[in-house]
């Protein structure tokens, strides 16, 4: 039998993310997983840096959906763009939307993702944090306006998605390209193949 994708899960694996690109990550691994999305205080603390403000909300997501998946390794994320120290989420409207990329047009910025991996039955806990640096082209509010027209921005940290339409809005990546989609991917999989959760498919039969 020939078997699809690189990699098989060892366990139960739980994505605490309700995020499509994050699943479609896993997913092109060949991996098995449920989706139990988890809610948490995004509120930023005073003095938090973006760094371990996507590091506490990663652990607090994984332990979270752990309760109710005992048996399983969860894996929770959450990605910000930081500009100038300043940590952009989610545009709450049309407007936001521009001012967040009238913000970043022609400069570089920063994209942060933290990630936990969490197994209670055996007590492995694994979070990391990885940076990429992304320069945008420089932006006129007509190209602005056209990219929030198509409704991208809306539901994308720092209003743009690179992985979409939004590629035209970025000239020069520093780092991991699927870490500003929404996870690092070459650490994920080191980290999961290092806790036991997944394992390589060495066999084509």
């Amino acid at each position: 039998m020939i078997m699809e994708g690189g990699f098989v899960t060892a366990g139960a694996l739980v994505l605490a993310s309700a995020s499509p690109r994050r699943q479609r990550f896993l997913r092109e691994l060949g991996l098995q997983f449920t989706v139990q999305p988890a809610a948490v205080d995004e509120i930023i603390k005073s003095g938090e840096s973006p760094k371990d403000f996507v590091l506490r909300l990663a652990g607090e997501k994984a332990l979270v959906v752990s309760r109710d998946n005992t048996a399983a390794c969860v894996l929770a994320a959450d990605t910000v763009v930081v500009f100038d120290g300043e940590i952009l989420g989610k545009p709450a409207d049309n407007a936001d939307a521009m001012v967040m990329l009238g913000k970043l047009s022609g400069s570089w910025h920063e994209v942060w993702t933290g990630y936990c991996l969490y197994s209670p039955s055996c007590n492995q806990l694994v979070k990391r944090a990885v940076k990429t640096d992304v320069l945008f082209r420089p932006l006129t509010e007509e190209l602005c306006r056209a990219y929030v027209l198509t409704g991208e921005p809306l539901d994308k940290a720092g209003s743009y998605g690179l992985q979409g339409r939004g590629g035209f809005l970025v000239e020069k990546i520093d780092g991991s390209y699927s870490n500003v989609i929404g996870l690092p991917m070459a650490q994920v999989v080191e980290d999961m193949l290092e806790v036991g959760v997944i394992l390589p498919v060495t066999s084509l039969e």
